[in-house]
């Protein structure tokens, strides 16, 4: 079983880790600043518990198939930019500002629940992440490797929710600021949409 004095490491750099600008907070922010502080916190957990399922592909040691194929590798990232590109002109066609408490906006949270659960899953270069990143605090003389995995990703889910849900509470105070006036909630709405497209485009674009 993984140490106390590893895991308390790997929280420490997980932490620094979640709180460095990346397409996942910002598409979080930008959920909250467009539509509230509950569609931020759905993307939050959306993102968060999307890592579960990245977890279970590196014990299984699907995300090493992925990324040692550059086929297949670029196969999910293509699929992954094209779903946000889709959501950025999904928000640029509707004119809604912020979703209301209850019954629609409950709904609508679902969705991008949903939205950001698939968001987490399609991007290959979370898997590449956990790949590279989950090894350096397992010991394999320990014994009980995939366990270990097991209670690292459920560790970082942990922390991922908590690290996004304050971002996603501050976003949605600023985007309720801004959505005071229609005017400014409509371009907030397109802007977000203008994101979007623009973390699709860039998940798309070839690195070296």
């Amino acid at each position: 079983m993984i140490s106390l004095t590893q895991l308390a490491l790997f929280c420490v750099t997980s932490t620094v880790l979640i709180f460095t600008p990346g397409p996942d907070i910002i598409y979080v922010m930008t959920r909250g600043m467009a539509q509230g502080r509950k569609a931020a916190l759905a993307a939050a957990a959306g993102f968060a518990l999307g890592n579960f399922a990245h977890t279970f592909f590196a014990i299984v040691g699907l995300s090493a198939l992925i990324t040692s194929s550059a086929t297949a590798f670029a196969c999910v990232k293509y699929a992954g930019a094209a779903y946000l590109i889709y959501l950025g002109a999904k928000m640029l066609k509707s004119r809604a500002a912020l979703a209301p408490e209850g019954g629609k906006g409950d709904l609508r949270c679902r969705v991008i629940f949903r939205q950001s659960v698939l968001a987490n899953i399609m991007n290959p270069k979370v898997a590449l992440f956990f790949l590279a990143f989950f090894p350096q605090f397992v010991d394999a003389g320990r014994g009980g490797v995939a366990l270990q995995m097991l209670v690292l990703g459920s560790t970082f889910v942990l922390l991922t929710l908590a690290g996004f849900g304050v971002v996603a509470l501050l976003a949605g105070e600023i985007g309720r600021w801004l959505n005071r006036s229609s005017g400014t909630g409509n371009l907030v709405g397109q802007l977000a949409g203008c994101i979007l497209i623009a973390l699709g485009l860039r998940l798309a674009w070839p690195d070296r």
